[in-house]
């Protein structure tokens, strides 16, 4: 059950890298919304060490 979990935390944390990378390639590339993903991303890598660290 953990495993599925530490799987889906890190797809999601994939999905966000991509969405930041993809806004870094915009040609105006939105300041918030990249602070916002990558807060979001730190979340998340912290949510997988959390389960992790239980299992």
């Amino acid at each position: 059950m953990e495993q599925k979990s530490i799987d889906a935390l890190r797809s999601e944390h994939r999905r966000i890298d991509d969405a930041i990378q993809h806004e870094y390639a915009n040609h105006d590339p939105d300041d918030a919304r990249i602070a916002e993903l990558k807060r979001l991303k730190l979340r998340i890598k912290d949510q997988i060490v959390s389960v992790a660290g239980s299992a």
